[in-house]
Protein backbone atom coordinates (compact mmCIF):
# COMPACT_ATOMS: atom_id res chain seq x y z
CA UNK A 1 0.00 0.00 0.00
CA UNK A 2 1.23 3.50 -0.88
CA UNK A 3 1.02 6.08 1.89
CA UNK A 4 -1.07 3.98 4.30
CA UNK A 5 -1.22 6.91 6.74
CA UNK A 6 -3.53 8.87 4.46
CA UNK A 7 -5.04 6.50 1.85
CA UNK A 8 -7.52 3.63 1.73
CA UNK A 9 -7.12 0.41 -0.20
CA UNK A 10 -7.40 0.42 -4.01
CA UNK A 11 -10.92 0.56 -5.46
CA UNK A 12 -11.78 -3.11 -5.91
CA UNK A 13 -10.48 -4.05 -2.45
CA UNK A 14 -11.87 -1.08 -0.49
CA UNK A 15 -15.37 -2.41 0.20
CA UNK A 16 -14.39 -6.10 0.69
CA UNK A 17 -11.79 -4.93 3.22
CA UNK A 18 -14.40 -2.78 4.97
CA UNK A 19 -16.72 -5.81 5.19
CA UNK A 20 -13.82 -7.82 6.62
CA UNK A 21 -12.57 -5.35 9.21
CA UNK A 22 -16.09 -4.35 10.31
CA UNK A 23 -16.64 -7.94 11.39
CA UNK A 24 -13.31 -7.86 13.25
CA UNK A 25 -14.25 -4.52 14.84
CA UNK A 26 -17.54 -5.92 16.13
CA UNK A 27 -15.74 -8.83 17.77
CA UNK A 28 -13.27 -6.36 19.31
CA UNK A 29 -16.15 -4.27 20.68
CA UNK A 30 -17.73 -7.35 22.26
CA UNK A 31 -14.47 -8.46 23.91
CA UNK A 32 -13.62 -4.92 25.07
CA UNK A 33 -17.14 -4.51 26.48
CA UNK A 34 -16.79 -7.68 28.51
CA UNK A 35 -13.39 -6.63 29.90
CA UNK A 36 -14.51 -3.06 30.69
CA UNK A 37 -17.71 -4.35 32.28
CA UNK A 38 -15.80 -6.78 34.49
CA UNK A 39 -13.44 -3.97 35.57
CA UNK A 40 -16.31 -1.69 36.58
CA UNK A 41 -18.19 -4.48 38.36
CA UNK A 42 -14.97 -5.29 40.27
CA UNK A 43 -14.69 -1.62 41.30
CA UNK A 44 -18.33 -1.67 42.41
CA UNK A 45 -17.63 -4.78 44.54
CA UNK A 46 -14.70 -2.95 46.13
CA UNK A 47 -17.03 -0.09 47.02
CA UNK A 48 -19.24 -2.62 48.79
CA UNK A 49 -16.46 -4.59 50.54
CA UNK A 50 -14.25 -1.66 51.66
CA UNK A 51 -16.52 1.38 51.57
CA UNK A 52 -14.75 3.48 54.19
CA UNK A 53 -11.40 3.79 52.40
CA UNK A 54 -12.91 4.37 48.97
CA UNK A 55 -15.63 6.81 50.00
CA UNK A 56 -12.99 9.04 51.59
CA UNK A 57 -11.13 9.23 48.28
CA UNK A 58 -11.10 12.57 46.46
CA UNK A 59 -14.08 13.11 44.10
CA UNK A 60 -15.78 9.91 45.30
CA UNK A 61 -19.32 11.02 44.31
CA UNK A 62 -18.19 11.54 40.70
CA UNK A 63 -16.45 8.14 40.71
CA UNK A 64 -19.56 6.49 42.11
CA UNK A 65 -21.90 7.98 39.47
CA UNK A 66 -19.44 7.33 36.64
CA UNK A 67 -19.06 3.70 37.71
CA UNK A 68 -22.81 3.08 37.49
CA UNK A 69 -22.97 4.83 34.12
CA UNK A 70 -20.03 2.79 32.80
CA UNK A 71 -21.65 -0.49 33.91
CA UNK A 72 -25.00 0.36 32.30
CA UNK A 73 -23.69 1.80 29.02
CA UNK A 74 -21.06 -0.91 28.56
CA UNK A 75 -23.66 -3.62 29.04
CA UNK A 76 -25.80 -2.01 26.32
CA UNK A 77 -22.81 -1.96 23.97
CA UNK A 78 -22.23 -5.66 24.71
CA UNK A 79 -25.82 -6.59 23.87
CA UNK A 80 -25.88 -4.58 20.64
CA UNK A 81 -22.50 -5.97 19.55
CA UNK A 82 -23.89 -9.52 19.81
CA UNK A 83 -26.87 -8.62 17.61
CA UNK A 84 -24.69 -6.93 14.99
CA UNK A 85 -22.16 -9.80 14.97
CA UNK A 86 -24.99 -12.24 14.24
CA UNK A 87 -26.25 -9.98 11.45
CA UNK A 88 -22.75 -9.68 9.97
CA UNK A 89 -22.30 -13.46 10.06
CA UNK A 90 -25.42 -13.94 7.96
CA UNK A 91 -24.70 -11.27 5.36
CA UNK A 92 -20.88 -10.88 5.59
CA UNK A 93 -21.51 -7.24 4.66
CA UNK A 94 -20.74 -4.06 6.57
CA UNK A 95 -23.59 -1.59 7.07
CA UNK A 96 -23.62 2.07 8.07
CA UNK A 97 -25.20 1.09 11.40
CA UNK A 98 -22.31 -1.28 12.16
CA UNK A 99 -19.72 1.37 11.32
CA UNK A 100 -21.52 4.01 13.41
CA UNK A 101 -21.81 1.57 16.30
CA UNK A 102 -18.07 0.84 16.28
CA UNK A 103 -17.32 4.55 15.98
CA UNK A 104 -19.66 5.30 18.92
CA UNK A 105 -17.95 2.65 21.04
CA UNK A 106 -14.51 4.07 20.23
CA UNK A 107 -15.69 7.57 21.17
CA UNK A 108 -17.26 6.16 24.35
CA UNK A 109 -14.01 4.50 25.48
CA UNK A 110 -11.98 7.63 24.74
CA UNK A 111 -14.53 9.71 26.64
CA UNK A 112 -14.31 7.31 29.60
CA UNK A 113 -10.53 7.67 29.61
CA UNK A 114 -10.63 11.47 29.46
CA UNK A 115 -13.40 11.86 32.04
CA UNK A 116 -11.76 9.43 34.46
CA UNK A 117 -8.52 11.40 34.21
CA UNK A 118 -10.40 14.57 35.22
CA UNK A 119 -12.16 12.80 38.08
CA UNK A 120 -8.82 11.58 39.44
CA UNK A 121 -7.56 15.17 39.57
CA UNK A 122 -8.47 18.49 38.04
CA UNK A 123 -5.02 18.51 36.45
CA UNK A 124 -5.10 15.56 34.00
CA UNK A 125 -1.35 15.75 33.44
CA UNK A 126 -0.98 14.08 36.81
CA UNK A 127 -3.27 11.21 35.89
CA UNK A 128 -3.04 10.91 32.10
CA UNK A 129 -2.60 7.12 32.12
CA UNK A 130 -6.28 6.26 31.62
CA UNK A 131 -6.59 8.70 28.73
CA UNK A 132 -3.50 7.18 27.12
CA UNK A 133 -4.75 3.60 27.68
CA UNK A 134 -8.12 4.38 26.07
CA UNK A 135 -6.44 5.78 22.95
CA UNK A 136 -4.04 2.84 22.64
CA UNK A 137 -6.81 0.26 23.11
CA UNK A 138 -8.98 1.80 20.38
CA UNK A 139 -6.09 2.28 17.93
CA UNK A 140 -4.99 -1.34 18.30
CA UNK A 141 -8.32 -3.18 18.48
CA UNK A 142 -10.39 -1.27 15.94
CA UNK A 143 -9.69 -0.42 12.31
CA UNK A 144 -10.83 2.95 10.98
CA UNK A 145 -10.48 4.82 7.73
CA UNK A 146 -8.27 7.92 7.85
CA UNK A 147 -11.22 10.34 7.96
CA UNK A 148 -12.85 8.37 10.81
CA UNK A 149 -9.63 8.51 12.80
CA UNK A 150 -9.40 12.28 12.27
CA UNK A 151 -13.02 12.74 13.39
CA UNK A 152 -12.28 10.74 16.54
CA UNK A 153 -9.25 12.94 17.20
CA UNK A 154 -11.29 16.12 16.77
CA UNK A 155 -14.08 14.80 19.00
CA UNK A 156 -11.59 13.76 21.65
CA UNK A 157 -9.84 17.12 21.57
CA UNK A 158 -13.14 19.03 21.82
CA UNK A 159 -14.22 16.92 24.78
CA UNK A 160 -10.84 17.38 26.46
CA UNK A 161 -10.96 21.14 25.93
CA UNK A 162 -14.53 21.44 27.21
CA UNK A 163 -13.59 19.60 30.40
CA UNK A 164 -10.59 21.88 30.86
CA UNK A 165 -12.91 24.91 30.70
CA UNK A 166 -15.44 23.20 33.00
CA UNK A 167 -12.71 22.58 35.58
CA UNK A 168 -11.65 26.27 35.47
CA UNK A 169 -8.07 25.40 34.57
CA UNK A 170 -5.64 28.33 34.48
CA UNK A 171 -4.44 29.47 31.02
CA UNK A 172 -0.93 28.13 31.62
CA UNK A 173 -2.17 24.74 32.78
CA UNK A 174 -4.65 24.65 29.92
CA UNK A 175 -1.86 25.20 27.40
CA UNK A 176 0.26 22.40 28.91
CA UNK A 177 -2.71 20.02 28.97
CA UNK A 178 -3.67 20.89 25.39
CA UNK A 179 -0.13 20.19 24.17
CA UNK A 180 -0.10 16.88 26.02
CA UNK A 181 -3.47 15.92 24.54
CA UNK A 182 -2.30 16.80 21.03
CA UNK A 183 0.78 14.61 21.45
CA UNK A 184 -1.39 11.69 22.59
CA UNK A 185 -3.86 12.18 19.72
CA UNK A 186 -1.07 12.32 17.13
CA UNK A 187 0.30 9.10 18.57
CA UNK A 188 -3.21 7.66 18.38
CA UNK A 189 -3.43 8.58 14.68
CA UNK A 190 -0.05 7.02 13.83
CA UNK A 191 -0.78 3.78 15.72
CA UNK A 192 -4.26 3.54 14.21
CA UNK A 193 -2.97 4.00 10.65
CA UNK A 194 -0.15 1.54 11.24
CA UNK A 195 -2.60 -1.18 12.29
CA UNK A 196 -4.90 -0.24 9.40
CA UNK A 197 -1.97 -0.83 7.02
CA UNK A 198 -0.84 -4.00 8.79
CA UNK A 199 -4.30 -5.59 8.74
CA UNK A 200 -4.88 -4.43 5.16
CA UNK A 201 -1.67 -6.16 4.07
CA UNK A 202 -2.83 -9.34 5.79
CA UNK A 203 -6.23 -9.05 4.10
CA UNK A 204 -4.65 -8.59 0.66
CA UNK A 205 -2.51 -11.66 1.24
CA UNK A 206 -5.64 -13.67 2.07
CA UNK A 207 -7.30 -12.43 -1.13
CA UNK A 208 -4.23 -13.34 -3.15
CA UNK A 209 -4.12 -16.84 -1.63
CA UNK A 210 -7.83 -17.37 -2.38
CA UNK A 211 -7.34 -16.19 -5.97
CA UNK A 212 -4.36 -18.51 -6.42
CA UNK A 213 -6.33 -21.42 -4.96
CA UNK A 214 -9.16 -20.69 -7.38
CA UNK A 215 -6.71 -20.67 -10.27
CA UNK A 216 -5.19 -23.95 -9.09
CA UNK A 217 -8.63 -25.56 -8.76
CA UNK A 218 -9.57 -24.35 -12.25
CA UNK A 219 -6.32 -25.68 -13.68
CA UNK A 220 -6.84 -29.00 -11.90
CA UNK A 221 -10.38 -29.27 -13.24
CA UNK A 222 -9.16 -28.44 -16.76
CA UNK A 223 -6.45 -31.09 -16.39
CA UNK A 224 -9.02 -33.70 -15.39
CA UNK A 225 -11.20 -32.78 -18.35
CA UNK A 226 -8.25 -33.05 -20.70
CA UNK A 227 -7.33 -36.45 -19.28
CA UNK A 228 -10.91 -37.59 -19.74
CA UNK A 229 -10.74 -36.52 -23.37
CA UNK A 230 -7.46 -38.39 -23.77
CA UNK A 231 -9.04 -41.54 -22.35
CA UNK A 232 -12.07 -41.25 -24.60
CA UNK A 233 -10.20 -40.30 -27.79
CA UNK A 234 -7.20 -42.62 -27.50
CA UNK A 235 -8.59 -45.79 -25.95
CA UNK A 236 -10.95 -46.54 -28.83
CA UNK A 237 -8.30 -46.24 -31.60
CA UNK A 238 -5.85 -48.30 -29.53
CA UNK A 239 -8.50 -50.99 -28.95
CA UNK A 240 -9.25 -50.99 -32.67
CA UNK A 241 -5.58 -51.48 -33.56
CA UNK A 242 -5.29 -54.31 -31.01
CA UNK A 243 -8.44 -55.99 -32.37
CA UNK A 244 -7.12 -55.82 -35.93
CA UNK A 245 -3.86 -57.42 -34.80
CA UNK A 246 -5.80 -60.27 -33.17
CA UNK A 247 -7.91 -60.76 -36.31
CA UNK A 248 -4.76 -60.93 -38.44
CA UNK A 249 -3.39 -63.63 -36.12
CA UNK A 250 -6.29 -65.89 -37.14
CA UNK A 251 -4.89 -66.17 -40.67
CA UNK A 252 -1.88 -68.20 -41.66
CA UNK A 253 1.06 -65.84 -41.18
CA UNK A 254 4.78 -66.23 -41.21
CA UNK A 255 7.09 -65.75 -38.23
CA UNK A 256 8.11 -62.20 -39.19
CA UNK A 257 4.49 -61.05 -39.43
CA UNK A 258 3.74 -62.68 -36.06
CA UNK A 259 6.64 -60.77 -34.48
CA UNK A 260 5.28 -57.53 -35.91
CA UNK A 261 1.80 -58.30 -34.57
CA UNK A 262 3.25 -59.09 -31.14
CA UNK A 263 5.03 -55.74 -31.21
CA UNK A 264 1.78 -53.98 -32.13
CA UNK A 265 -0.13 -55.67 -29.29
CA UNK A 266 2.68 -54.93 -26.82
CA UNK A 267 2.67 -51.26 -27.83
CA UNK A 268 -1.11 -51.11 -27.37
CA UNK A 269 -0.78 -52.55 -23.86
CA UNK A 270 1.89 -49.96 -22.98
CA UNK A 271 -0.28 -47.13 -24.34
CA UNK A 272 -3.27 -48.30 -22.30
CA UNK A 273 -1.10 -48.54 -19.18
CA UNK A 274 0.11 -44.96 -19.63
CA UNK A 275 -3.46 -43.69 -20.08
CA UNK A 276 -4.64 -45.64 -17.01
CA UNK A 277 -1.81 -44.23 -14.88
CA UNK A 278 -2.58 -40.66 -15.93
CA UNK A 279 -6.27 -41.07 -15.21
CA UNK A 280 -5.62 -42.78 -11.89
CA UNK A 281 -3.28 -39.95 -10.84
CA UNK A 282 -6.02 -37.41 -11.56
CA UNK A 283 -8.75 -39.45 -9.83
CA UNK A 284 -6.62 -40.09 -6.75
CA UNK A 285 -5.82 -36.40 -6.40
CA UNK A 286 -9.33 -35.05 -7.00
CA UNK A 287 -11.53 -37.69 -5.35
CA UNK A 288 -13.39 -36.15 -2.43
CA UNK A 289 -15.20 -39.23 -1.19
CA UNK A 290 -12.96 -42.05 0.00
CA UNK A 291 -15.02 -44.94 1.37
CA UNK A 292 -13.38 -47.71 3.39
CA UNK A 293 -14.81 -50.88 4.88
CA UNK A 294 -13.56 -53.37 7.46
CA UNK A 295 -11.43 -55.85 5.48
CA UNK A 296 -9.57 -59.02 6.41
CA UNK A 297 -6.09 -58.52 4.97
CA UNK A 298 -5.05 -62.17 4.64
CA UNK A 299 -7.93 -62.77 2.22
CA UNK A 300 -7.22 -59.53 0.35
CA UNK A 301 -3.56 -60.44 -0.15
CA UNK A 302 -4.35 -64.04 -1.14
CA UNK A 303 -6.85 -62.88 -3.76
CA UNK A 304 -4.37 -60.38 -5.18
CA UNK A 305 -1.54 -62.93 -5.34
CA UNK A 306 -3.86 -65.52 -6.91
CA UNK A 307 -4.70 -63.04 -9.63
CA UNK A 308 -1.02 -62.56 -10.45
CA UNK A 309 -0.22 -66.28 -10.40
CA UNK A 310 -2.73 -67.09 -13.13
CA UNK A 311 -1.50 -64.33 -15.44
CA UNK A 312 0.21 -65.51 -18.58
CA UNK A 313 3.92 -64.80 -18.60
CA UNK A 314 4.39 -64.61 -14.82
CA UNK A 315 7.08 -67.19 -14.03
CA UNK A 316 8.05 -65.93 -10.59
CA UNK A 317 6.98 -67.59 -7.36
CA UNK A 318 4.78 -65.12 -5.40
CA UNK A 319 4.35 -66.25 -1.80
CA UNK A 320 2.33 -64.86 1.13
CA UNK A 321 3.95 -65.20 4.57
CA UNK A 322 1.55 -64.14 7.34
CA UNK A 323 2.20 -64.22 11.07
CA UNK A 324 -1.29 -63.10 12.09
CA UNK A 325 -4.78 -64.24 11.15
CA UNK A 326 -7.32 -62.77 11.07
CA UNK A 327 -6.25 -59.12 10.92
CA UNK A 328 -8.60 -56.30 9.97
CA UNK A 329 -8.15 -52.75 8.68
CA UNK A 330 -10.33 -50.07 7.10
CA UNK A 331 -9.64 -50.51 3.39
CA UNK A 332 -10.94 -49.12 0.13
CA UNK A 333 -10.81 -52.37 -1.83
CA UNK A 334 -10.54 -50.90 -5.33
CA UNK A 335 -7.82 -48.40 -4.42
CA UNK A 336 -5.80 -50.77 -2.26
CA UNK A 337 -5.84 -53.42 -4.99
CA UNK A 338 -4.18 -50.77 -7.12
CA UNK A 339 -1.46 -50.36 -4.45
CA UNK A 340 -0.75 -54.09 -4.25
CA UNK A 341 -0.88 -54.59 -8.02
CA UNK A 342 1.56 -51.75 -8.55
CA UNK A 343 4.06 -52.95 -5.95
CA UNK A 344 3.88 -56.62 -7.02
CA UNK A 345 4.01 -55.57 -10.67
CA UNK A 346 7.15 -53.52 -10.01
CA UNK A 347 8.72 -56.44 -8.14
CA UNK A 348 8.06 -58.71 -11.13
CA UNK A 349 9.24 -56.10 -13.61
CA UNK A 350 12.66 -55.76 -11.97
CA UNK A 351 13.18 -59.41 -10.91
CA UNK A 352 14.70 -62.19 -12.99
CA UNK A 353 12.37 -65.06 -14.02
CA UNK A 354 11.68 -67.77 -11.40
CA UNK A 355 13.01 -65.59 -8.56
CA UNK A 356 10.87 -65.39 -5.42
CA UNK A 357 8.56 -62.48 -4.59
CA UNK A 358 7.54 -62.53 -0.92
CA UNK A 359 4.58 -60.71 0.61
CA UNK A 360 4.78 -60.50 4.41
CA UNK A 361 1.91 -59.63 6.74
CA UNK A 362 2.43 -58.93 10.42
CA UNK A 363 1.06 -56.78 13.21
CA UNK A 364 2.57 -54.71 16.03
CA UNK A 365 0.89 -52.88 18.89
CA UNK A 366 0.38 -49.80 16.73
CA UNK A 367 0.50 -50.88 13.08
CA UNK A 368 -0.34 -53.52 10.53
CA UNK A 369 2.69 -54.01 8.30
CA UNK A 370 2.65 -55.33 4.73
CA UNK A 371 5.99 -55.95 3.01
CA UNK A 372 6.60 -56.74 -0.66
CA UNK A 373 10.12 -58.09 -1.08
CA UNK A 374 11.93 -58.99 -4.30
CA UNK A 375 15.44 -60.14 -5.19
CA UNK A 376 15.81 -58.13 -8.35
CA UNK A 377 17.80 -55.15 -9.61
CA UNK A 378 17.30 -52.96 -6.57
CA UNK A 379 17.17 -49.17 -6.66
CA UNK A 380 20.33 -47.05 -7.04
CA UNK A 381 21.01 -44.80 -4.03
CA UNK A 382 20.93 -41.62 -6.12
CA UNK A 383 17.35 -42.41 -7.22
CA UNK A 384 15.95 -43.37 -3.79
CA UNK A 385 14.88 -39.80 -2.78
CA UNK A 386 12.77 -39.44 -5.95
CA UNK A 387 10.92 -42.72 -6.31
CA UNK A 388 7.62 -41.41 -4.86
CA UNK A 389 7.67 -38.16 -6.87
CA UNK A 390 5.14 -37.55 -9.59
CA UNK A 391 6.64 -38.16 -13.04
CA UNK A 392 9.68 -39.31 -11.11
CA UNK A 393 13.06 -39.30 -12.80
CA UNK A 394 13.63 -42.59 -10.95
CA UNK A 395 11.40 -44.39 -13.45
CA UNK A 396 13.35 -47.08 -15.35
CA UNK A 397 12.56 -49.73 -17.98
CA UNK A 398 11.98 -53.25 -16.64
CA UNK A 399 14.10 -56.28 -17.44
CA UNK A 400 11.88 -57.01 -20.46
CA UNK A 401 11.87 -53.40 -21.64
CA UNK A 402 8.63 -52.41 -19.86
CA UNK A 403 8.29 -48.63 -19.88
CA UNK A 404 7.53 -46.50 -16.80
CA UNK A 405 5.34 -43.38 -16.62
CA UNK A 406 6.92 -42.28 -13.33
CA UNK A 407 3.45 -42.14 -11.76
CA UNK A 408 2.92 -45.58 -10.22
CA UNK A 409 4.64 -45.13 -6.86
CA UNK A 410 3.29 -41.61 -6.49
CA UNK A 411 -0.23 -43.03 -6.85
CA UNK A 412 0.63 -45.76 -4.33
CA UNK A 413 1.81 -43.19 -1.79
CA UNK A 414 -1.31 -41.04 -2.21
CA UNK A 415 -3.65 -44.00 -1.73
CA UNK A 416 -1.80 -45.26 1.35
CA UNK A 417 -1.87 -41.79 2.92
CA UNK A 418 -5.64 -41.67 2.33
CA UNK A 419 -5.79 -44.88 4.36
CA UNK A 420 -3.95 -42.90 7.11
CA UNK A 421 -0.88 -45.05 6.53
CA UNK A 422 2.70 -44.59 5.38
CA UNK A 423 5.09 -46.34 3.02
CA UNK A 424 8.85 -46.73 3.11
CA UNK A 425 11.41 -48.60 1.04
CA UNK A 426 14.69 -50.40 1.64
CA UNK A 427 16.81 -51.36 -1.33
CA UNK A 428 20.30 -52.47 -2.22
CA UNK A 429 21.38 -52.34 -5.82
CA UNK A 430 21.76 -55.84 -7.25
CA UNK A 431 20.09 -57.53 -4.25
CA UNK A 432 16.47 -56.38 -4.42
CA UNK A 433 13.98 -54.06 -2.74
CA UNK A 434 11.47 -54.19 0.09
CA UNK A 435 8.47 -51.86 0.15
CA UNK A 436 6.91 -51.62 3.59
CA UNK A 437 3.36 -50.36 4.18
CA UNK A 438 2.19 -49.29 7.67
CA UNK A 439 -1.58 -49.21 8.23
CA UNK A 440 -3.55 -48.38 11.39
CA UNK A 441 -5.41 -51.46 12.71
CA UNK A 442 -9.19 -51.63 12.83
CA UNK A 443 -10.36 -50.05 16.09
CA UNK A 444 -12.35 -52.36 18.32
Amino acid sequence: MDNPFFRSLPGKYKFPYRDYYTGQNLFSVRISSVIFLILNVAIRLLYILVPLRLTRAENFPEFDIANWVFIGVTFVFYLISNLLIEKHRKSAKATAIMSLFVFAFALYIITCGIYTSFIATADPRNSITLYLISLVVISVLCVFEAYETIILMIAGELLFTSLLFASHTSPTEMMYNQLLSLVLLCGFYLISRYFFSYKATYFLQLIEIKEKNTEIESASEFKSQMLGMVAHDLRNPIAAVESLAMIMEMDDINAETQDNLNLIKSSCVKARTIIDDLLQAARTENTIEFVTIKTELNKLLKDTIRGWRVQKGVKNNIELISSVSPVYAQINGEKFHRVLDNLIGNALKFSPPKSKIEVFLRKTDTNIIIEIKDRGLGIPKNLMPFIFDRFSKAGRPGLKGEQSTGLGLNIVKQIIEKHKGTIEVESEEGKGSTFRIFLPPESK
